[in-house]
């Protein structure tokens, strides 16, 4: 979050969401979730964080963060694929 985002205000009319009951939302537009979906889906439980220390070269830093504010997320997220794709090659 930065601050433009704190200084947003929210156009959502909050009393007539409040208002609303659960017959009053169109729910037409949400696909079904099929058993396709849920062979497909995976679940991602959060898990503590571990702080460490890695050492990056000042080039590979600043390239992540020119990508995105959140940085430090889209590293952990890169390695994470990584991995993934490090550990289907081994079982294919």
């Amino acid at each position: 979050m930065n601050d433009n985002d704190l200084k947003n205000t929210s156009r959502t009319n909050w009393t007539a969401l409040e208002s609303m009951s659960d017959d009053d939302i169109d729910y037409s537009d949400i696909p079904p979730l099929t058993d396709d979906f849920f062979e497909k889906a995976v679940l991602r439980v959060p898990s503590a964080q571990a702080q460490n220390l890695v050492q990056l070269d000042p080039d590979v830093i600043a390239w992540f963060q020119a990508q995105s504010g959140e940085y430090k997320t889209l590293i952990n997220s890169v390695l994470r694929r990584h991995i993934e794709n490090a550990s289907n090659k081994q079982t294919a």
